[in-house]
């Protein structure tokens, strides 16, 4: 219950603090904690419970509406939580990937491993604005609908999107741009603080119903090695992730990076620094926001912002 009550507490106040007020009353309330440690661990997580909330149509911002609500509502929250995982689908990290993506060689084949949606299949489908500290832009793509980023450090910002001829993904349970249910959950996701984020949400649909991408239903373990074969011999394969490793244990994580350095393809990695201990960034991360570290065959590129938001390169 302690240890519960210090991750939503810490939740709130690093990862998504317009939800402080509700962890920090979740943290203190022993009913509400003993409810959720009746979960299984991997569905006690904080965003998995304000999204379940958000989907089933109740109230976010004050403490005592939202826990009367989880309250008189539990059975529904808890098969809300039981039946879905966190998958959200950022299109806006494909601003962090870009600078790596135009590091390889094209034409690229995209594989990504915990692809709900696809969305993230797309980095050459969507425009990007990049602004340095001193407000210089750098902008690649088309400038209306852009995503955003602040960078810093000599990020190689290219000039065009990459040229991409072939993308498919793997995940446990996919989700259909063209499901109204699936797409709800998508948008519930969405911190409700953050509208940009669902403007970067609905636009990144819009480009996927265009071309649904290849998802394939699997373990990414059990997968990825069939789908790198199934890519076109002319182009480099990319086998890449956003925020996947927390899903799996240390021992699936170690297998999937032996997996991967032995098959024909390009990796890259944007998770947690925790999570891919293999690879270590010249700098600790800040302690006062979270952050992903971009790296690429094992070798640290720079910290990202947890929704694209964010590019701090090392030199």
């Amino acid at each position: 219950m302690d240890d519960l009550a210090r991750r939503y507490e810490l939740f709130g106040r690093v990862e998504a603090t317009g939800y402080r007020p509700l962890t920090e009353g979740i943290a203190a309330d022993p009913a509400l904690l003993k409810s959720l440690a009746t979960l299984p661990p991997a569905k006690q997580q904080p965003n998995l419970l304000f999204a379940a909330v958000r989907y089933l149509g109740g109230p976010t911002t004050s403490y005592p509406e939202f826990s009367a609500f989880v309250r008189r509502s539990w059975p529904a929250v808890r098969a809300t939580m039981m039946a879905r995982s966190t998958q959200t689908n950022e299109a806006a990290r494909c601003a962090a990937l870009l600078p790596a993506l135009g590091l390889l060689e094209g034409p690229l084949a995209l594989i990504e491993v915990g692809a709900s949606a696809g969305l993230c299949l797309f980095p050459d489908r969507y425009g990007y604005r990049y602004t340095r500290p001193d407000g210089a832009e750098h902008v690649v793509g088309p400038r209306e609908g852009a995503f955003r980023c602040e960078v810093t450090g000599p990020a190689p910002l290219p000039d065009r999107v990459p040229g991409v001829v072939w993308r498919a993904g793997v995940d446990l349970n996919p989700l259909s741009v063209r499901d109204p249910d699936a797409v709800a959950w998508l948008k519930a996701l969405v911190w409700p603080w953050q509208p940009e984020r669902l403007a970067n949400l609905e636009r990144a649909l819009a480009v996927a119903r265009r071309e649904p991408p290849r998802l394939v239903r699997g373990d990414l373990n059990d997968t990825v090695e069939e789908l790198v074969a199934a890519a076109p011999e002319e182009a480099t394969v990319v086998v890449f992730h956003t925020a996947v490793m927390p899903y799996l244990s240390e021992a699936e994580r170690e297998r999937f990076a032996a997996t991967v350095r032995g098959l024909p393809c390009r990796w890259l990695a944007n998770e947690g620094p925790a999570r891919i201990p293999w690879a270590r960034p010249p700098y600790p991360p800040p302690a006062d926001r979270y952050v992903m570290a971009l790296v690429m065959d094992d070798r640290p590129l720079a910290y990202a912002g947890p929704h694209g938001q964010s590019l701090s390169w090392f030199a």
